[in-house]
């Protein structure tokens, strides 16, 4: 059976995109444009989600919504199960922190950058903590990501498919220079075919 995925420009969606050819799955994508100038989705997106997000998608006649359970949905029925960890593992402990991570603790000052950089000089109040709250965020996957590039073990995971937007999204508004490993993280993300498949399918994404 095919995979209904509604997919919004550059959002959060890009990494399903590319779980899903990591995995061979067979899907199918509605495309939902950003307004260009609020940048917000457009409002046909809540005939599919109440909340008018993305990524949502459509399987054996069920929506599933949330990154962390879309990507976790993905990998346990659609053959991803080498992308997770041994349950019965630290590594699954591991990966259970950079999946909230990815999520909530480091994209809460990603996004607070973006819009707060809207706001102009209204912002500049704000500014100041949230640099640091994102500096110190950044710091910490820097520290923690592997030699080897990776959030949990030496393979690629589901944890580093959830990280993978926020770390874009960092790299983005500067700070490659201070974190090279998460720089490298994202290079080789953008280097691995089933991404480039993905970008192509999944049309404009920021910069690349």
């Amino acid at each position: 059976m095919t995979i209904t995925v509604h997919h919004l420009n550059n959002s959060r969606s890009q990494r399903i995109l590319w779980l899903l050819e990591e995995l061979g799955a067979d899907y199918d994508i509605v495309s939902y444009q950003r307004d260009a100038i609020t940048n917000l989705a457009p409002p046909e997106l809540k005939d599919a989600h109440p909340l008018g997000k993305s990524p949502l998608i459509e399987d054996r006649g069920r929506c599933v919504s949330e990154s962390g359970a879309i990507i976790e949905y993905l990998c346990e029925r659609h053959g991803g199960e080498n992308w997770l960890p041994d349950r019965s593992s630290d590594a699954w402990i591991d990966y259970l922190e950079w999946m909230q991570f990815g999520e909530s603790s480091f994209f809460v000052p990603v996004m607070l950058k973006i819009y707060a950089g809207r706001l102009g000089e209204a912002a500049a109040p704000l500014m100041p903590r949230i640099d640091e709250q994102l500096s110190a965020h950044v710091a910490y996957a820097e520290d923690r990501i592997s030699d080897s590039l990776h959030f949990v073990g030496d393979e690629w995971s589901a944890a580093d498919v959830m990280m993978s937007f926020p770390a874009e999204i960092a790299v983005m508004q500067g700070y490659g220079e201070k974190a090279p490993k998460l720089a490298r993280f994202v290079e080789a993300i953008h280097a691995r075919p089933a991404w480039q498949r993905a970008r192509e399918k999944g049309g404009a994404y920021f910069i690349w």
